[in-house]
């Protein structure tokens, strides 16, 4: 049994789905955003940075795998893959932002300077993944410097292979809903 390829879109219908995708990809990441600013991250007291920092990668490594099937069977897999993104690159971020939070709370000594807000660590975040690195902040502890060190080996990956595979999964969904689902068998 086949199933015939869906309609093409007219401009006006694509660009409208456009915006729509881009709409709730901002919409994701705001969320995600102001989730961040009032979670109760006083809450992890006393649980070790590294396990709290693993569960987080965990939740990251389910919600991608979510994404890239959900994208897969799509019927507008390219759409789908922008609001993926919108979910997933802010997500991967605000986890580490709010590990180094957690780290600064549990020991001032961490950073320098101590007492970072969620401001402060977000911005810290950010500026190691886009490796620009002011010096304005700096890891200072041990443990920290290693954190810092994974998170940059883990923003390699992202950009590398984890981009890859949301292209991979948008061109997947797009041959499998233009031939049918025996298509990829």
């Amino acid at each position: 049994m086949t199933q015939s390829a869906p309609p093409t879109l007219v401009p006006v219908e694509r660009r409208r789905l456009v915006v729509l995708g881009l709409a709730r990809a901002v919409g994701s990441a705001t969320v995600l955003l102001l989730l961040y600013s009032v979670a109760p991250f006083d809450r992890l007291d006393g649980v070790p940075v590294p396990v709290t920092l693993l569960v987080a990668l965990v939740v990251l490594l389910c919600v991608t795998v979510w994404q890239v099937r959900s994208i897969i069977r799509s019927a507008n897999p390219g759409v789908r893959g922008i609001e993926a993104l919108g979910v997933t690159a802010p997500l991967f971020l605000l986890l580490f932002a709010a590990c180094y939070y957690v780290m600064a709370r549990d020991d001032p000594s961490s950073f320098d300077p101590s007492g970072l807000t969620r401001s402060d660590t977000l911005y810290f975040t950010v500026t190691t993944f886009a490796t620009v690195g002011y010096g304005d902040i700096v890891a200072t502890s041990q443990v920290a410097r290693r954190i810092v060190t994974f998170q940059m080996f883990l923003d390699l990956l992202v950009l590398g292979f984890g981009i890859r595979v949301f292209v991979g999964a948008v061109q997947r969904g797009r041959r499998e809903h233009h031939a049918g689902p025996d298509a990829g068998r």
